[in-house]
C-alpha cells in the first residue's frame, strides 16, 4: 500500500500543533489587510490571532482570496515526487473557489505524475467543521486505512459534520451583506443574536435568533442536543472570534449536558474571521443529519 499525505488548507482552523500532530500539508489562503497581504497560517506567524481581530474591532476589513492552481502544484509536486499520493480535504466550494483551483490542479499534476493517486474532496465544511472532517480522517489513516478507505470514510461524513454558530456583530453581517441596516439596527436595540449554520450544500445560513448572548450561545448547545449521535463518545470541536470565555462557556455546556470529555477550542481564523467578525462562536460534532 502506498503511503499518502493528507493535504487541507487552512479554513481547517486547527491549531498549528494539531496540524503537526496529525501530519498534515496545509495550504495558507491569503488575507489583505491595511494594505498589507498575510498568509494565514496556522501558527499566525503573518498575523496573530488576536492581532487580527483587535483589527476587526478598530474598523478594519480585509479581503480574502483564494489558494490558486499554481499554489497547489508547489504544494503537492515535492509530495507527489517523493512518490507519496495526496487526499486533499478542502474548504467549501460555496464559500469560496480553492476547491475549484485543487481540482484543476489535480487534474495536472496526474498528466505529470501519471502513477500517482490525487483525490480531492469538497468538504462542504467551514472553519473547525472542515477541521474536525480532516481530524477523523487522519485518525482512520492512523488505524492503518488505505487512502481509497479514508476518501470514502471521508465523503460519507460530510452529511453527518454539523455545525452551529452564533455572532456578536450584527453590523458586521451587515458590511458583509448578510442581514439589511433595519436588521442589523433593530438586531442590535434588542440584543437580538443570529444563530446560523452550514446547510447540506455548504452554505453559511441564518437559520434562527436569540435574546441576548447567553441565549445565542446555549442554543447552539440546544441545536447538538437535536441530532448528535453518541454525543458523550465524540470528539467535539469549537472556534471562537477572540472570545475564548464564550467558547469555554460553551465547551461547559457541552459537557454537563452530553458527558462529553474530548473537546477542543481553537480560533476562527483570519480568513473566515474575516466574513463573521469578532465574537463568533461555532460548535462542531457529528450528527444524524446537518
Amino acid at each position: 500500500m502506498r503511503e499518502f499525505v493528507i493535504m487541507t488548507d487552512s479554513c481547517c482552523d486547527l491549531t498549528a500543533e494539531m496540524a503537526a500532530d496529525l501530519e498534515l500539508e496545509v495550504l495558507p489562503l491569503r488575507l489583505l489587510m491595511n494594505e498589507k497581504d498575510y498568509r494565514n497560517y496556522l501558527d499566525g506567524r503573518e498575523i496573530g490571532f488576536k492581532a487580527f481581530y483587535d483589527c476587526m474591532r478598530s474598523g478594519s476589513m480585509g479581503a480574502t482570496s483564494a489558494a490558486s492552481v499554481g499554489e497547489f502544484e508547489d504544494a503537492m509536486r515535492p509530495i507527489l515526487a517523493t512518490g507519496k499520493d495526496i487526499l486533499y480535504v478542502g474548504f467549501s466550494s460555496a464559500l469560496s473557489t480553492t476547491y475549484q483551483s485543487s481540482v484543476i490542479a489535480a487534474e495536472q499534476l496526474r498528466e505529470e505524475f501519471p502513477d500517482a493517486d490525487i483525490r480531492v474532496v469538497n468538504s462542504k465544511c467551514a472553519s473547525m467543521g472542515q477541521g474536525l472532517l480532516v481530524w477523523l480522517c487522519a485518525q482512520q489513516k492512523k488505524a492503518g486505512k488505505s487512502l481509497a478507505e479514508v476518501c470514502e470514510y471521508c465523503e460519507k461524513n460530510i452529511p453527518s459534520l454539523c455545525h452551529w454558530f452564533t455572532v456578536d456583530d450584527l453590523f458586521h453581517l451587515k458590511r458583509g451583506g448578510r442581514v439589511s441596516a433595519a436588521t442589523a439596527l433593530v438586531g442590535t436595540m434588542l440584543s437580538i443574536k443570529p444563530v446560523l449554520h452550514v446547510d447540506d450544500e455548504g452554505r453559511l445560513i441564518n437559520v434562527g435568533k436569540a435574546r441576548g448572548r447567553k441565549a445565542s450561545l446555549l442554543a447552539l448547545v440546544d441545536n447538538m442536543e437535536k441530532t448528535a449521535v453518541d454525543p458523550a463518545n465524540q470528539t467535539v470541536f469549537i472556534s471562537h472570534g477572540d472570545c475564548l470565555a464564550d467558547a469555554q462557556f460553551v465547551a461547559a455546556e457541552v459537557e454537563k449536558r452530553f458527558g462529553t470529555r474530548d473537546i477542543r477550542i481553537s480560533y476562527v481564523g483570519p480568513v473566515i474571521g474575516n466574513h463573521t467578525g469578532a465574537g463568533v462562536v461555532a460548535l462542531f460534532f457529528l450528527g444524524s443529519k446537518r
